[in-house]
């Protein structure tokens, strides 16, 4: 057998595990990297100006295309600067390999520059954490590495390269992968006693989550809902689109107001958290955001989330396509020899399309109106127009902390990949998740709607998105500050002193910005041209940016 150089067996590995894109940003100890990548013309070498946005484009890509995913850093200050997007995608479940050079490891003894322990950096946000120390083990790693990150639940996993591991010429046994079949279900005992559960309520609900999207049940949580008349809220974190935002018995997201939350759930005799968080908040609140003694099932294939921190009458392990399709049965079976279940489903859905997310948009849509000439342009109006001018088949990709209320009011979900928005709560994602998104997802336009703050912390990622030229537009939501966080400050001594939150002195020019990263780019200020510029960007069919600027909210 023929000695094969590390860095071409671990391309060779890749390659064969089925990764088509590696994201990266290279430095010294990735040369081997580097120069073995020419002969690998599959794999397409995406290159990212920083390590939070090499990561964050890789995590939208995993997610949007469902596909496993690489990702190259340089050394230990790379990895640092990759954490806060690593901990989104270990919180979103993205399915990547991360990789890092690493100092030789005879070298490392001496403490040079650049070193650290990798492994421990990446341990709290990674399902494993393994430094290959022969070259003769990367197929191993490699293979296992695979394996776990898509494996339930899915999530990143990280292999510390070392230089001479790189470098080094071995006899390598290159194996074959492995893919865990975790179609799996709960026995039909228990989704008999779901089914009956879900047939004596009187006005059950359902929260449905990230898995519904992740495993495209969108069919089977529709039919689900229709079959049993039940209301469908989409969990606290619209991380993604979950339910098809047009559907009669689509209420929306809930939202991480305890109190909110809460009266919300109050008049239902029932809860079904289908591949869901179960309700997930983010500020502590006094406020128990689950209504005393509402029966609770849940089902999921994270069975940490199972019982977590709420009461779980009946817990369910399994894949919510799977499942769901097997309830549907059962449920099927049992309407045939109690067709009155029919007639009170059907009246349910009747009562629902009254307040579903459908009429609140009619109705807002109306009320909007009335800021159609307001300057600064009123946020919920930007909203509305955004909405009216996407492309049906468009992909939106939303990091605006102030405006998501209102964008999510108007933008319609219509399949699992049309919506991709806030998980963790980790910033800076918005622009990387558009590219790796187009990336994922060739053929549809995104429109991604980032606030000014968010934006600082990735503009780099334009540069990504001009050197592919992809179809990318991005609608930068322009309020001069932190708003979001103003209206969460308590007034000091009977006032409102905003330290550290506003960003207009001097003002941040988003247009110059993304000229110089090579991307084309235009400035709104007034209502009336929302629509034509909007409109244009979208069918540009390359990247381009819009600077929207929106009321900020105190008069400015």
């Amino acid at each position: 057998m023929p000695k094969t150089n590390g860095a071409a067996a671990f391309l060779h590995l890749l390659v064969d595990e089925g990764v088509t894109h590696l994201f990266g940003n290279p430095g010294t100890t990735e040369l081997p990297i580097m120069a073995a990548l020419p002969g690998f013309p599959q794999l397409q070498y995406i290159l990212g100006l920083q390590e939070a946005v090499v990561v964050a484009m890789a995590d939208a890509y995993a997610r949007a295309s469902g596909r496993l995913a690489a990702v190259n850093l340089h050394v230990a200050p790379g990895l640092g600067n990759a954490m806060g997007a690593l901990y989104g995608a270990h919180f979103a479940g993205a399915p990547i390999i991360v990789t890092a050079g690493q100092q030789d490891q005879g070298h490392g003894l001496l403490e040079p520059i650049l070193s650290g322990n990798l492994v421990q950096m990446a341990q709290p946000v990674c399902k494993w954490s393994v430094e290959v120390t022969r070259t003769v083990d990367l197929p191993r790693v490699l293979r296992r590495a695979a394996k776990i990150a898509l494996s339930p639940p899915t999530g990143p996993v990280f292999i510390s390269l070392p230089a001479d591991v790189l470098a080094g010429e071995a006899d390598v046994d290159f194996g074959t992968r492995v893919r865990v079949d975790s179609r799996n279900r709960p026995a039909t005992q228990a989704l008999e006693q779901l089914a009956a559960m879900l047939m004596a309520a009187n006005n059950p609900v359902m929260i449905v989550g990230q898995e519904v999207s992740a495993r495209d049940a969108f069919a089977e949580a529709a039919a689900l809902a229709e079959l049993a008349g039940i209301a469908v809220y989409q969990q606290t974190m619209p991380s993604s689109a979950q339910f098809a935002s047009e559907h009669p018995a689509h209420l929306g997201p809930l939202g991480r107001n305890q109190k909110r939350v809460r009266a919300a759930l109050e008049p239902y005799d029932f809860i079904f958290c289908a591949g869901a968080d179960l309700l997930r908040m983010s500020l502590a609140s006094d406020i128990d955001p689950l209504p005393p003694g509402i029966p609770v099932a849940h089902l999921s294939e994270r069975a940490w989330e199972l019982g977590k921190n709420y009461r779980t009458d009946l817990a369910l392990l399994g894949d919510v396509k799977e499942s769901l399709a097997a309830l549907l049965q059962l449920v099927r079976a049992r309407i045939a020899v109690q067709p009155v279940f029919a007639a009170r489903a059907a009246q349910r859905l009747a009562a629902i399309r009254e307040r579903n997310w459908s009429s609140r948009r009619d109705r807002a849509a109306i009320e909007v109106q009335a800021a159609a000439a307001t300057v600064p342009i009123d946020p919920r109006y930007f909203a509305y127009r955004f909405a009216q001018a996407l492309p049906r088949d468009a992909v939106v990709v939303e990091e605006a902390a102030t405006t998501m209320e209102s964008l999510l009011g108007f933008i319609a979900m219509r399949d699992r990949a049309g919506y991709f928005g806030l998980s963790s709560g980790a910033l800076g994602f918005g622009i990387p998740w558009a590219v790796g998104v187009s990336l994922a997802l060739p053929g549809r336009p995104v429109a991604a709607a980032i606030g000014d703050g968010s934006a600082m912390y990735a503009l780099p990622a334009l540069w990504t998105a001009a050197n592919l030229k992809l179809p990318i537009t991005f609608v930068i939501v322009n309020n001069r500050g932190y708003r979001v966080l103003k209206e969460r400050l308590a007034p000091w001594e009977g006032r409102q002193v905003f330290t550290g939150m506003n960003l207009h002195e001097p003002a941040i020019d988003f247009v110059g910005l993304a000229q110089s990263l090579g991307v084309p780019s235009v400035r709104v200020t007034a209502p009336g041209d929302l629509d034509a510029a909007l409109r244009a960007g979208f069918a540009r069919g390359t990247p381009n940016l819009i600077e929207v600027r929106v009321a900020d909210g105190y008069g400015n």
